[in-house]
């Protein structure tokens, strides 16, 4: 049987049982299956209190996506509507704090590291841009969710710090996505503030793919946003109505708010849902795609994260495989670099639930946040001395972790905490 069959039948059989424990020569060990136990345990299904089984669990399961998905469309919508609202012309002053892009960057990684979501803080920025919110102040906040959403593998390798050669080993895949993210952002930060290059690509195809330009393929994204505003805007114009008799000030504020909670409450389900619903196919294509090379790892990472809608899901099941020694991490380095991809679509969705004058400017921010990915991907991946840049800093980490476990704990809360606010602190003294 070759390897990649082999592997194929192995995630087959741990999706039937419930278990992500990776077989080694030796006893398992319980640690390693801690993690992935975690994200794979049945009892995490949000409907398995339906008195259903078979055929029909799985059509409502589906039907509860489909209707998630709507909900979160209209959150966007809520959020828009009410920032507008309570913002009104004066969107651009409200959010003067946040015009120096290491505010907006430290805004972004803050948000999403406490969120653990970065389809989360995306939605939202997106239905803010919607609002109102100049896009030079939300480009930067859509950068920093990249950082943000990379501790949650971080901590993952956590519960595997009791066996010295699998917590290595699960600590240096989990940080090679922290140095990738932060590779990514020292290229293209820099290059955004002083030339502004993602958002002049982005705004090249916004107008069309937002429906306000012309031809043919304005024409069908015209006609999905207007389906889309056609199924979302009875419920925000309904939430609209209930909270108007607070005025437009304090009404926004709770309609924005109800649309941030409803995010929260939305995403979250859809990435049980869906995880509950793929994550045994997930794995199959992920250890069917390993060892054929980058573009493979790339792809594999892109389709899957796209599928389960969170790249933290995806990213947290690489660690435990990396424990178990089965993979290296330089070959599972593509598959979250592909993650990093395929976590982009929550925007583009958001955005189409925008319209009117603000309807391009949400699209160009999720197509920002979407290249920025992209040509992430490219760049590094692409130059031999970039790509092993990663892979050779979490190791360097994981060493100094195996010595003091302080290092995680100095890791996670210099870069995800300390770093954006100390770039502010910098940037309002000197600047």
């Amino acid at each position: 049987m070759s390897r990649d069959a082999k592997y194929a039948e192995t995630g087959a059989r741990e999706a039937a049982t419930g278990s992500t424990a990776l077989a080694t020569k030796t006893k398992p060990d319980a640690d390693t299956d801690a993690p992935a136990d975690a994200d794979d345990e049945p009892a995490t299904d949000p409907l398995s209190w339906l008195p259903l089984s078979g055929g029909a669990k799985k059509a409502a399961e589906w039907i509860s996506v489909v209707l998630a998905i709507w909900l979160l469309l209209n959150a966007v919508g809520m959020i828009g509507a009410g920032f507008k609202m309570a913002a009104g012309d004066q969107a651009k002053e409200l959010f003067s704090f946040a015009e120096n892009p290491f505010v907006g960057l430290a805004v972004g990684i803050l948000a999403t590291a406490i969120m653990q979501s970065s389809s989360t803080t995306t939605s939202i920025t997106v239905g803010m841009i919607a609002g109102g919110l100049p896009l030079e102040v939300a480009v930067p906040m859509l950068f920093g969710a990249n950082i943000g959403t990379t501790v949650t593998s971080t901590l993952v390798a956590l519960g595997l710090s009791g066996n010295k050669q699998q917590f290595h080993r699960a600590f240096s895949m989990a940080t090679v996505h922290d140095f990738y993210n932060l590779l990514a952002l020292a290229i293209f930060f820099p290059l955004e503030i002083f030339t502004g290059f993602l958002s002049k690509v982005s705004g090249v195809f916004a107008g069309s793919l937002a429906g306000e330009g012309d031809g043919v393929l304005a024409g069908i994204f015209d006609a999905i946003g207007n389906g889309v505003d056609a199924i979302t805007e009875p419920l925000v114009n309904l939430a609209t109505l209930i909270v108007s008799p607070l005025g437009d000030v304090w009404g926004g504020i709770v309609l924005a708010v109800g649309g941030v909670a409803l995010i929260l409450v939305v995403i979250g389900f859809i990435g049980k849902m869906l995880s509950a619903l793929l994550v045994g196919r997930a794995q199959e294509m992920l250890h069917a795609a390993l060892g054929r090379g980058p573009v493979t790892g790339i792809l594999s990472g892109a389709v899957i994260t796209t599928a389960v809608q969170s790249s933290s899901t995806t990213t947290s099941l690489t660690v435990p495989l990396a424990a178990s020694g089965k993979f290296k991490v330089k070959e599972l380095f593509p598959f979250v670099v592909g993650a990093n991809i395929g976590t982009t679509i929550t925007g583009l969705i958001a955005a189409f639930s925008a319209s009117g004058v603000e309807a391009e400017s949400a699209m160009q921010g999720a197509l920002v946040h979407t290249m920025f990915n992209v040509f992430g991907a490219l760049v590094i991946m692409s130059l031999p001395f970039l790509r092993a840049i990663p892979p050779k800093g979490a190791d360097w980490l994981a060493t100094m972790a195996d010595k003091n476990k302080w290092y995680v704990f100095l890791w996670v809360g210099g870069v995800f905490f300390a770093l954006p606010l100390l770039a502010v602190l910098i940037t309002n003294v000197f600047f």
